[in-house]
């Protein structure tokens, strides 16, 4: 069986190097490629590293795991990183459609980094190839960006205000998220001349949007049209509360502010039989001092109390007090009651002006892209580059995916399943869901929903035994919210927030479940060696 899958991975191997030759000989000679670099080839004295201070990443030329096809690599933990292209032409992004891709391997996995591509603006915007650095003017970002409670895979465009002639971002909203495994993936982003956006994962469609949509991209990019006067200022006498309190309620004559919530339970007797002599803890007798112990060091050395063994055939053990029970005359402080506050004008909001800053266009003014760039902070090293495209087709894109990325995919998918343990906490139905509620975490609808969905899918995959109930959790989320937005109620959405919070609670609570239980099962060994749970007295008897 292992020698069979073997086989067929060498079959693959070589129709996938074989497929590749003739892949690159077709985009070399396609008008419609714009810049095409399979790093078969050194990127030394076509890629420029940046020398700007903190950046000491290094970038190597390597192979990807497992393959004989060589890609970009950044190779250091923790540190700055910064490559740079620039292109022979300038690439507009006007008239026709444009088509960003390119390939990234997370070889070690995304705990806390980027692995997305800055598609530059010329360098006449101030900005040169050996200082290239996070402050370089970039048109477009795009690509996988993971840490901590952000997931997601980003596009971020910069446009500029043709009123003030300052450079916005404008990040699209929902974008979707990173895939999970370690996998070669292929983004692609396609812009398209009637102002569509399409984003892509693995040739799959993961999101739709339209540039001038104030639905999609925060900010929009085209302002609203009036804003809140900044100068305008609330009146000193507008008067904001709904309700007031009541200026001629009196307190009670009776109402005594200062009578104590709980008093002692005068009807209560001490039980029969109580030793009100006897401590509730006494020396353990069969302690005895340790051989190694030193008065001088230790101090004097004194044995483990235990529970008083008459104390368990008694109703309860030294001074004896009444319990407590709640005051009936007890009312707290005295508060007058709230009526309709006569003065009221509703809360206080700035006039609308006309915004100085506003705009109409018909589609968006990009900047033409003269360079490409990688400028990345990461945890983890192990981050391959490949395959970067510009591309004015779809279909060369496509002509790409089904060529060169997929028999790599499948190359890497048929090594995954040889290595993968059977003991592997997701298998069968649980990994068919997993897919399936990593698909619904994109949908637009769960809104600010979307990164707690995530969070709890991770907790979920890395703890196995707690799957069904986290799964479930998440089912009610996404029905609950789905709910709001058919109804519009304000419960399902409430419904939903706790749902979340107990399941996040449950999750992170079982991250230490194994440890907390072996200190437990430490804390009670030292325990019965050294001085034992104090007994609690018994005086609610």
């Amino acid at each position: 069986m292992m020698e069979d899958r073997k086989r067929k991975i060498w079959i693959i191997q070589c129709l996938f190097l074989l497929s590749i030759g003739c892949f690159v000989s077709q985009l070399r000679a396609s008008d419609d490629v714009k810049f095409y670099d399979s790093f078969d080839e050194k990127f030394e004295g076509r890629w420029v590293v940046s020398e700007k201070e903190g950046y000491n990443g290094v970038w190597k030329h390597s192979k990807s795991e497992g393959h004989d096809d060589y890609g970009l690599l950044v190779s250091d933990k923790a540190k700055k990183h910064a490559i740079v292209k620039v292109l022979d032409e300038p690439v507009e992004l006007k008239d026709e459609t444009v088509v960003l891709q390119f390939e990234v391997r997370l070889q070690e996995g995304l705990e806390c980094g980027g692995a997305y591509i800055k598609y530059l603006r010329p360098q006449d915007a101030g900005w040169i190839p050996k200082n290239f650095d996070n402050e370089s003017p970039y048109t477009i970002m795009f690509g996988p960006d993971k840490c901590g409670a952000t997931n997601k895979v980003h596009f971020i465009l910069k446009h500029e205000n043709p009123k003030t002639g300052k450079y916005v971002e404008h990040h699209l909203k929902y974008p979707p998220s990173v895939p999970s495994d370690k996998l070669t993936h292929v983004y692609t982003a396609i812009l398209k001349p009637d102002n569509e956006l399409k984003i892509l994962i693995d040739g799959e469609e993961k999101k739709k949007a339209n540039f001038l949509s104030e639905e999609d991209f925060e900010p929009s990019i085209i302002p609203p049209k009036t804003i809140s006067d900044p100068d305008d200022r609330k009146p000193e006498d507008w008067d904001e509360r709904a309700k007031i309190p009541d200026p001629e309620a009196t307190k009670p004559v009776d109402w005594d502010e200062d009578a104590p919530m709980e008093i002692e339970d005068e009807e209560a007797e001490k039980p029969e039989g109580w030793l009100d002599d006897e401590p509730e803890e006494v020396d353990d007798p069969e302690a005895t001092k340790p051989e190694d112990w030193d008065d001088e060091e230790d101090g004097e050395w004194e044995a483990p109390k235990i529970d008083n063994p008459k104390c368990a055939e008694a109703p309860g053990c030294g001074e004896w007090k009444r319990p407590m029970k709640r005051n009936p005359a007890y009312k707290g402080k005295w508060q007058p009651p709230l009526i309709e506050n006569p003065n009221y004008k509703g809360i206080w909001k700035a006039q609308l002006i006309g915004n100085p800053e506003y705009f109409e266009v018909d589609k968006p003014n990009f900047d033409p892209i003269a360079a490409i760039g990688i400028e990345i902070w990461t945890m983890q090293d192990g981050i391959l580059f490949d395959n970067i495209l510009i591309a004015s087709d779809e279909k060369v894109a496509q002509l790409y995916r089904e060529t060169a990325w997929k028999p790599k995919f499948d190359i890497e998918k048929e090594k995954q399943k040889t290595e993968e343990p059977s003991s592997d906490g997701l298998k069968g139905v649980q990994k068919i869901v997993f897919d399936f509620l990593y698909k619904a975490a994109d949908l637009p609808f769960l809104g600010e929903h979307k990164v707690k969905v995530l969070d709890l899918l991770e907790k979920a995959e890395k703890q196995p035994y707690l799957t069904i109930g986290i799964l479930v959790s998440l089912v009610v989320i996404i029905f609950t919210v789905l709910l709001n937005l058919i109804f519009g109620g304000k419960k399902p959405a409430k419904a939903s927030t706790e749902a979340e919070k107990t399941t996040v609670a449950a999750a992170e609570t079982s991250n230490d479940q194994g440890i907390s239980e072996e200190k437990d099962e430490q804390n009670e060994d030292a325990s019965a060696s050294t001085a034992p749970r104090r007994r609690n007295n018994r005086r609610d008897n």
